[in-house]
């Protein structure tokens, strides 16, 4: 698990995909009560896509070299793919066409100052810079503060990844959704693979999670995928309490590969009353390593 397979990769996506369609849903008769494979057939996903059923098994081999973007757009349609999934597929497809290359480790990311700064003027919400690993790379005073409990150990970067699933106990106390957190993080390391094979880096995360997590076992062979987007997440904080939050995940043009989450809350919230404060409490222990900053310089 520690390395990809691109063919494989392709074959257990493909196959999962097909094997959730019933053939009702492809609007197919259902011919007799006894079929042998859940889901489609391979020669009804052929049948769908419009091509024959020998590419169609070549392609559900791992071979999608040669698959023109007509013909994955049709396999998508096929197979109902959404949004990241349909993304996944052209990702696998592009790395197919491509010629293997070796792992490669990424330079160090070293968040630009003018960055920082941004961050520093988001002065209400918490807002922070991660990868497509999910590595904390850089956060404001209230992301630091929120982020309290990913942030207690002492690996750097921190990674949310491994929090999820390597502390167990933490990680369900903090999200209150974790189970569905659970899948989205592996879902989006997925995409992530699909997107960049050859990332030391993310092999060696998916390789160590692999090994210490049966749940992420489970949830990476799912072979789900999903895009960073908008949506809600909710967390206990271990010092103000519940906190229903807007998630707002934007891609930085400048930077590629980073991601900028901001977290908000509408005004005259219980949320806008814990933000506050969080605030408060962020302000506290910041301050006493101000004046000992201040003090040694």
């Amino acid at each position: 698990m520690a390395t990809t397979d691109l063919r494989t990769d392709i074959r257990e996506f493909l196959s999962s995909r097909r094997a959730r369609i019933a053939p009702e849903r492809a609007g197919l008769p259902a011919y007799g009560g006894n079929r042998r494979v859940k889901g489609l057939r391979r020669e009804e996903v052929a049948l769908l896509a419009g091509v024959s059923v020998d590419y169609y098994v070549r392609m559900e081999r791992g071979s999608l070299a040669g698959a023109s973007d007509g013909v994955l757009d049709a396999l998508a349609s096929a197979l109902q793919l959404d949004e990241a999934e349909r993304d996944h597929l052209f990702h696998l497809a592009r790395q197919s066409r491509a010629p293997g290359g070796p792992r490669r480790r990424r330079p160090a990311v070293t968040v630009r100052p003018a960055l920082r700064r941004v961050l520093d003027a988001i002065t209400d919400a918490p807002a922070w810079i991660c990868n497509g690993r999910y590595d904390v790379l850089a956060t404001n005073h209230l992301a630091r503060a929120l982020y309290s409990p990913v942030l207690a150990g002492t690996r750097r970067p921190a990674n949310t990844a491994r929090f999820v699933y390597l502390d167990p106990g933490a990680a369900r106390a903090f999200f209150v959704d974790h189970d569905r957190i659970a899948c989205d993080v592996a879902a989006k390391l997925r995409m992530e693979a699909g997107r960049d094979p050859h990332d030391e880096e993310l092999i060696a995360l998916v390789g160590e999670l692999s090994t210490r997590s049966e749940l992420f076992r489970q949830r990476w062979a799912s072979q789900d995928v999903r895009l960073h987007r908008s949506g809600r997440k909710r967390v206990h904080h271990p010092v103000v309490g519940r906190l229903d939050l807007d998630v707002e995940s934007m891609e930085l043009s400048a930077e590629p590969g980073l991601l900028l989450n901001v977290y908000t809350a509408p005004v005259d919230t219980p949320t806008a009353d814990n933000l506050a404060l969080l605030a408060s409490w962020a302000a506290t222990r910041e301050a006493p390593a101000t004046e000992r900053e201040a003090h040694n310089g």
